[in-house]
């Protein structure tokens, strides 16, 4: 099964989707159960465009106990194909449960944020988006406004007006 699951992914990565997941679905029909199998998958339907396809792999393959950065690929993929097929309150719910179990990986707060759009939580996807920049842009010419945008982040509405 390993030599055939190797074969699959290499034939992803030459561009040959269809004959990878043609591959996994057959090591499936004896492994229905296999995580990782079921994980590369989803990753494949994905890469095809085939998103629906994805979800019962990518759920599949959470259920059946991935872990490590297959797990978080997973999740990632899961919340994201959920968010481009409309299901905005199951991609949140995703990466949520994400951000929690995997606090040090920014990429789901920023596929949360988009999500927060989606959402129409607009305010709180470009607080997210200003925070997670802030946090890793090295340009100093964002860095000089850090503490401003940092103080604004969440009071993106808020106007100061004086009053005499």
């Amino acid at each position: 099964m390993k030599e055939e699951l190797e074969k699959a992914i290499q034939l992803r990565k030459a561009d040959k989707g269809d004959e990878a997941l043609a591959t996994l679905k057959q090591l499936l029909l004896s492994h229905p159960e296999d995580p990782l199998l079921n994980y590369q998958a989803a990753w494949t339907c994905d890469y095809l465009g085939k998103e629906s396809e994805a979800v019962p792999f990518y759920e599949k393959a959470l259920e059946k106990g991935l872990s490590g950065e297959d797990k978080e690929g997973a999740m990632l993929g899961l919340g994201s194909t959920y968010r481009c097929l409309g299901r905005y309150q199951d991609s949140l719910s995703l990466f949520n449960k994400a951000v929690e179990e995997f606090p040090d990986s920014r990429q789901f707060k920023v596929f949360r944020a988009l999500t927060l759009h989606n959402l129409k939580r607009h305010d709180e996807s470009v607080e997210e988006l200003l925070i997670q920049l802030l946090d890793t842009t090295a340009d100093e010419s964002i860095r000089s406004y850090e503490k401003a945008l940092r103080f604004y982040s969440d009071k993106l509405n808020e106007t100061w007006i004086e009053e005499n």
